[in-house]
């Protein structure tokens, strides 16, 4: 069904390098467009093949984590961390070596009838598809697993097949959902311009917030002496915009926690009473968005720490352009307190290296992207949904996929990415989320069938990541 054909070029790049001599290939041009709507452009991508100057070589051997065996750059805590060694942001994974996390995010089996049925007729059970396709993704070259994976079926130290796993909380969006199942605020859910996202308006200035957070945080403590463990995401793509001042000075009566908190903070800026929407300025209007991102990690960290000091926060899945990931000072308030600040990458064909360079120097920390991917409209699927961008075949997503890791391991300040993600959904699955049920997001099928031209190109470069930093340093 998803059989792999390699291109002539492809096939005459291996041979030079097999002999030793580094092809001068040029990028491949790779029709792309960003819906199913638009029209086709040609963008180009550099697969590592293609990399000037460099001659792919398999990494060296790995520990258990995955890691950079015989690195041994030290780890007293025992726990995953970040350290910038020798001009170069890396994961030091708990044995001590150098580490970098090559993920797929939502590991789990699907929720359908259908696909049970699969899962049993294929597997057998749960944990017998955990450790069938953990060991699968490892032969890919991945090492572990992004938000919203399956850790009850992996994430335990009596399981055959260990990874390296995140796990991701949700206090905001809890937050919002109990706010608007009890009828309150629910004019502003139906403002769509806000993104249309469930988890709507983030209501930090609630003092009823803490008390939800802390009752969704708890469980965390379950995880907190587990090394595989890399760290904790809370909440995913919370929609802090840049509209976020004008509505909370024109939203809600003056009696509302947001209008009161808005108007407070506006007035205290300017130095005088009563200050209006035409009074602010750009800058007022990102630095609003950081006043309340500062509030909720402030909030949501504390109560992480509370029940699990040695793990990190990976932070809240940054997404909206305008408003975070070009916003010196969000990124700043990030640095306080994330360990690695996380990134939705979407609207972009690729990172670019001056947004990773202004990442870091705003935050003062690394940066890993947290969801990512491509379609291929050879899948058979619709595409009408969700943010990722279209291409004709599953090569092409693969090539995708190759220049767009190549681009992070230039920047020397990424220490992973997540593809988003392991399987298609069942798109007879009517209560799948709207936003992933008729679009090819994943490495399998809806039913374990694997694309194999997408999963030989991410193995070839996921087997060269190691090199490829060194090459960049």
């Amino acid at each position: 069904m998803h059989s792999h054909h390699l291109k002539p070029s492809f096939i005459c790049a291996w041979m030079l390098l097999a002999f030793g001599c580094i092809a001068a290939l040029p990028p491949h041009q790779v029709e792309s467009r960003k819906n199913a709507t638009k029209p086709w452009t040609a963008y180009e991508a550099v697969s590592v093949d293609r990399i000037p100057g460099f001659a792919p070589k398999d990494d060296p051997a790995l520990d258990e984590y995955g890691g950079w065996l015989g690195t041994n750059v030290g780890n007293p805590d025992g726990f995953f961390r970040v350290r910038k060694i020798d001009g170069r942001w890396w994961m030091v994974d708990p044995a001590g070596n150098l580490f970098l996390a090559k993920s797929v995010a939502s590991f789990v089996p699907g929720g359908s009838a259908r696909q049970r049925a699969k899962m049993k007729e294929k597997f057998g059970n749960t944990a017998g598809w955990a450790t069938a396709e953990i060991k699968f993704l490892k032969s890919c070259g991945f090492n572990s697993l992004g938000a919203w994976s399956n850790s009850e079926a992996f994430g335990t130290t009596n399981q055959p097949e260990r990874i390296p796993y995140t796990v991701i909380v949700s206090p905001m969006a809890t937050f919002n959902r109990e706010l608007k199942k009890a009828g309150r605020e629910a004019d502003f859910f139906k403002d769509v311009k806000e993104g249309g996202s469930s988890y709507g308006f983030p209501f930090v200035f609630f003092p009823e917030f803490e008390k939800t957070a802390e009752r969704v945080i708890v469980p965390v403590a379950k995880h907190a002496n587990d090394p595989y463990l890399i760290g904790y995401f809370l909440d995913n793509e919370i929609q802090f915009r840049r509209r976020m001042l004008w509505k909370c000075l024109t939203a809600w009566p003056k009696d509302h926690p947001n209008r009161r908190a808005a108007q407070a903070w506006l007035d205290a800026r300017k130095g005088r009473a009563g200050c209006t929407m035409r009074d602010v300025t750009e800058e007022d209007r990102l630095d609003f968005v950081a006043h309340c991102v500062d509030l909720y990690l402030a909030t949501v960290t504390r109560i992480l720490r509370k029940y699990d000091k040695n793990h990190m926060f990976l932070g809240s899945r940054f997404h909206i352009w305008d408003a975070e990931m070009r916003s010196p000072a969000c990124f700043k308030v990030a640095g306080k307190y994330m360990d690695i600040i996380s990134i939705n990458h979407y609207n972009h064909w690729q990172p670019e290296q001056a947004d990773m360079k202004n990442w870091e120097a705003w935050s003062g920390k690394p940066f890993m992207v947290t969801e990512f991917y491509v379609k291929g409209e050879d899948s058979g699927l619709p595409n009408t949904t969700g943010a990722g961008w279209l291409v004709h075949t599953q090569d092409e997503r693969g090539v995708f996929y190759q220049n767009f890791v190549n681009e992070l391991l230039k920047s020397g300040t990424c220490v992973g990415w997540h593809w988003f993600k392991y399987g298609d959904n069942d798109p007879e699955n009517l209560r799948a989320d709207p936003s992933n049920r008729d679009s090819n997001k994943g490495i399998v099928t809806w039913d374990f069938q694997r694309y194999m031209p997408l999963v030989d190109r991410m193995k070839a470069i996921n087997g060269y990541t190691y090199n490829l930093a060194r090459f960049y340093r």
